[in-house]
C-alpha cells in the first residue's frame, strides 16, 4: 500500500512531466513554423494571402496551446482525483489498519485476558484442589487417629473386662474356697459337735448310772416295790449339791421313797466338763428299785 510521501513524489513527477512535454511542443511551434504555401495570386493581392496564412497559422498554434494546457489541467485534475482518491485509500487503508490494528490489541488484550483468567482459574482450581487434598489428608488423618483412640479405647476396656473377669474368677474361686472351707470346717465342727454330743452323752449316761447307784445306796426298798419304777426330774448344782427334786409319773409310793433317796444322799456325782454339767443340771431319771 503506497504512503503518502510515495503518492504526492508521484503526483509531483506527473506535473513536471506534462509541464516538459507541453514546453517542448512550445519550442517546436516557434523553431519551426509551418510552411507556406506557395499560392499562384494575381499580383494585387499577394500581401493580403500571406498575412492570413501566418494568421491561421497562429491561431492554430494557440489553439494547440490551449488545447495542451486544457489537457495539462484536465491531466492535473486527474492526477489530483487520482492523488485524492488514493489519498482516500490511503486513509481508508490506514483507518482499516488502524481498526485492525486496534481489533487486534482488543484481541490480544481478549486473549490476554482470557489466559489470565484461564490461568487464574487453573491456580484457584489447583489451589482448591491442593486445599480438598489437604481437608482429604486431615480427615484422614483425623480419622486414623480417631480409630486409633478407639482401638485404644476397645484394647483398654477388653483389659478392664479380662481384669474385671481375673477379678470375678478369682473372687468367684475364693468364694467357692472359702464356701468349701465353710461347709469343710461346717463338716468338721459338726462332726467334732457330733464326736463331742457322743462324748457328752457318753459321760451323762455314765454320770446317770453314777446317779443312779448312789440313789440305790440311799433309797429304802421294800418288796411291793418290786416291778415298778418312777420318773424323777432332779436339778443340781455346780459341785453336785440337789437343790430340787421332783416327782413324775410311776408309783406314787416308788416315787416318794426314790425322791426321799435322793434328798437323802444330798449331793451327787457330777462331771466337771460343763457340757456335761448342762445336760445334768436339770435332768428327768427313771429310777427302779433293785431288790
Amino acid at each position: 500500500m503506497a504512503t503518502k510521501g510515495s503518492i504526492r513524489f508521484a503526483l509531483i513527477k506527473s506535473v513536471i512531466l506534462h509541464v516538459a512535454i507541453v514546453g517542448i511542443a512550445i519550442v517546436s511551434v516557434t523553431f519551426n513554423p509551418p510552411k507556406l504555401t506557395t499560392f499562384e495570386v494575381d499580383s494585387e493581392e499577394p500581401d493580403i494571402e500571406i498575412i492570413e496564412a501566418v494568421t491561421i497559422d497562429s491561431a492554430d498554434v494557440e489553439a494547440q496551446i490551449e488545447k495542451i494546457q486544457q489537457q495539462r489541467a484536465e491531466a492535473q485534475r486527474l492526477e489530483e482525483q487520482r492523488v485524492a482518491a488514493l489519498e482516500a485509500r490511503a486513509r481508508e487503508a490506514r483507518q482499516r489498519r488502524e481498526r485492525e490494528q486496534a481489533e487486534a490489541r482488543r484481541a490480544q488484550a481478549a486473549a490476554q485476558e482470557a489466559e489470565r483468567k484461564k490461568a487464574q482459574q487453573e491456580a484457584e482450581a489447583r489451589a482448591e484442589a491442593e486445599r480438598l487434598e489437604r481437608v482429604r489428608q486431615e480427615a484422614e488423618r483425623r480419622l486414623q487417629e480417631q480409630r486409633e483412640e478407639e482401638a485404644r479405647l476397645e484394647a483398654e476396656r477388653q483389659q478392664r473386662l479380662e481384669e474385671e473377669r481375673r477379678r470375678e474368677e478369682a473372687a468367684r474361686q475364693q468364694a467357692e474356697l472359702e464356701r468349701q472351707m465353710r461347709e469343710e470346717a461346717e463338716r468338721q465342727r459338726q462332726a467334732r459337735e457330733r464326736e463331742r454330743m457322743r462324748q457328752v452323752n457318753s459321760e451323762v449316761d455314765r454320770f446317770k448310772a453314777l446317779i443312779q447307784q448312789t440313789i440305790q445306796r440311799n433309797w429304802l426298798t421294800e418288796p411291793s416295790m418290786s416291778g415298778k419304777s418312777c420318773v424323777l426330774r432332779i436339778s443340781i448344782a455346780r459341785d453336785g449339791f440337789v437343790t430340787n427334786v421332783q416327782m413324775g409319773d410311776g408309783d406314787r409310793a416308788v416315787c416318794e421313797s426314790a425322791r426321799a433317796a435322793v434328798l437323802r444322799a444330798g449331793s451327787l456325782p457330777v462331771s466337771q466338763d460343763t457340757d456335761v454339767y448342762r445336760e445334768l443340771s436339770n435332768f428327768t431319771l427313771r429310777v427302779e428299785p433293785n431288790l
